[in-house]
């Protein structure tokens, strides 16, 4: 069974490559960018590129996208080229050499402002009964695409299922104020108890989608850690957040020693009960076993995780961070 990957030369793409090479599965990257894992440079928004190496894919894989650190970069009609009409290209290739799974690497970016409390309100609990509200052209451009991916399964039968990653890359946080606050590795583990997920854990839930797409046929899953918290506790994070986590995970010690912290507030929570239920995911990474292995002096993050490493989303440097935002957009 052949597997198309498409964004081989990024994080996703390249942890997906290296996994199917270990374990001789027959797969093709594909980039607009070269890289160790891509077998061939070009961009998804040319048709002619996605079908020379999309039509005889049994499987196709989409981790190619703008992304947000390019929201301030690129222009919306770059956004619409590469995230819209690349992923249209790679679904008439799909329908067209009867692709066995299509499985689209989306974002919970797309939720934006529904998942803004306010400062008395409580954390928003986020499943896939919450409607996106996207807060800028990536979020637009990814709900967009999902769309198509719904629309080729309704009017040709493709199976095709959309994953919503959470947060899986190493580069630090765009936030100045949350850069200068919290050592990196600090804010990264805290994330895994409401929205973040090792990169080893998105590629095992894309190999479970692989296997689920043709009897599932279509529908969206949150692909984050497993969460400590209960809906019981939505109003006191937003509040007190160091109590809430340690009512669920006794933290102190090892990050006492380590000489970090929970943050005052967290506002909103990723549930990933359905992709579990439905795909039969199992994340071997959460805040529990986060902090257990803290408490061994062992790295927190997998072993696939390190190997692929911060890329960087731009090739120049900016005074004011790993990448400008526009925060507005």
């Amino acid at each position: 069974m052949t597997h198309l990957v498409t964004g081989s030369s990024g994080h996703l793409g390249e942890a997906l490559m290296r996994t199917f090479r270990s374990a001789d599965i027959d797969a093709v990257g594909i980039d607009i960018k070269p890289g160790h894992f891509t077998d061939a440079v070009g961009s998804i928004a040319d048709p002619d590129f996605v079908n020379a190496h999309a039509l005889n894919a049994e499987v196709i894989l989409n981790t190619a996208t703008l992304h947000k650190p390019h929201v301030a970069t690129h222009s919306r009609q770059a956004f619409v080229d590469t995230n819209i009409t690349g992923t249209l290209n790679l679904l008439e290739a799909a329908h067209a050499g009867k692709a066995k799974a299509f499985v689209f690497t989306s974002t919970t970016s797309v939720f934006g402002h529904a998942m803004r409390p306010g400062p008395d309100d409580p954390a928003v609990w986020v499943d896939e009964s919450v409607t996106p509200i996207p807060k800028n052209i990536y979020g637009v451009t990814k709900l967009a695409a999902e769309g198509l991916c719904e629309l080729f399964h309704r009017m040709y039968g493709l199976p095709a299922l959309v994953l919503r990653t959470s947060r899986f890359f190493p580069e630090d946080d765009d936030n100045r104020s949350v850069r200068d606050a919290f050592d990196q590795g600090n804010l990264k583990t805290v994330e895994l108890t409401h929205r973040r997920v090792d990169i080893e854990d998105v590629v095992s839930a894309h190999l479970c989608a692989i296997e689920k797409a043709e009897e599932i046929g279509f529908e969206r899953f949150i692909i984050s850690a497993t969460s400590p918290f209960n809906r019981d506790d939505l109003a006191d994070l937003n509040r007190d957040a160091p109590r809430v986590v340690a009512r669920h995970v006794a933290y102190q010690n090892a990050f006492d020693a380590a000489g970090w912290r929970i943050p005052d507030r967290i506002g909103r929570i990723y549930d990933n009960t359905r992709a579990r239920q439905r795909l039969g995911w199992q994340p071997k990474l959460d805040f529990t076993e986060a902090v257990a292995r803290l408490s061994r002096g062992e790295p927190v993050f997998s072993a696939l995780a390190e190997a692929v490493g911060s890329k960087g989303y731009h090739d120049e440097a900016f005074a004011d961070g790993p990448f400008p935002v526009d925060h507005v957009g």
